[in-house]
């Protein structure tokens, strides 16, 4: 199964992959940033956007068709869900991701004992409780959990739902696979494995990526370059993209 992809641009390569629900009409002002600088793919994770549903069920699944899809030896720019799918593909494919940029991310995003700065579970069982009953309304909440405590939230929401109308409606079979790997993934042995250099930017205003994670993850992740952004939520992209394209032209020109 092939994932829709949208290139641009010229130079050394990016790859950017979105999170849950969204598609990748949301790196369109950054793609167009960057574009004279760098080749820019943007790539539709299975049943969004315009990617069809072809029934992938596991992580290993989502990140072996987003490899399909990408460039060799790129910086791939991952957000949310996204960054757990680049997480396992670089786990799988080493020599394939020659650096990682997380995105409001985590490797583990369900609390444990031994990983406070999470998700309660009882969060995301309850938006799954709903999702089975509601796609849409579901949905409609978590775009409005992410904005939450953001500076412009409103704006942000905004921009939020027309990116999302760009693109077809996501599968709702892609809906429910994907929070299951939300709630189910742990990946922090694959992130202190991590062979690529990696770069982790944070909002200290996320509802659902805490900026607290910054200390656990400098722990984790050794040698990895953490940086909260001040008044950013869980899309930084989209409300602090001056500060967001900085640190993106830094890292990936490095």
């Amino acid at each position: 199964m092939s994932l829709h992809r949208i290139p641009t641009g010229t130079g050394p390569e990016l790859v950017f992959v979105h999170g849950w629900g969204m598609n990748s009409a949301v790196w369109e002002q950054v793609s167009a940033h960057l574009q004279r600088r760098f080749r820019c793919t943007l790539i539709d994770l299975p049943g969004h956007g315009a990617s069809p549903w072809g029934g992938e069920e596991t992580l290993d699944e989502w990140a072996g068709a987003c490899l399909d899809a990408a460039p060799d030896a790129a910086v791939w720019v991952a957000w949310s869900l996204g960054a757990l799918v680049a997480l396992r593909a670089a786990a799988d494919a080493p020599g394939r991701i020659r650096a990682l940029l997380a995105v409001s991310a985590t490797p583990r995003f369900v609390q444990a004992v031994d990983w406070p700065h999470a998700l309660a579970p009882a969060t995301l069982r309850q938006f799954a409780g709903t999702l089975a009953k509601d796609h849409q309304g579901t949905l409609e909440r978590f775009l409005a959990l992410q904005i939450r405590g953001s500076d412009e939230a409103r704006t942000i929401l905004r921009a939020l739902k027309g990116l999302l109308r760009e693109r077809p409606d996501p599968h709702p079979r892609a809906l429910e696979v994907g929070l299951a790997l939300l709630r189910g993934s742990d990946l922090r042995a694959e992130a202190a494995a991590l062979s690529c250099p990696s770069h982790w930017l944070l909002g200290n205003r996320d509802t659902l990526v805490p900026g607290e994670l910054a200390d656990d993850l400098r722990a984790l992740v050794p040698g990895a370059e953490v940086v909260v952004i001040p008044g950013a939520g869980h899309a930084p992209f989209l409300s602090h993209r001056e500060a967001f394209c900085s640190a993106l032209d830094r890292f990936a020109g490095a």
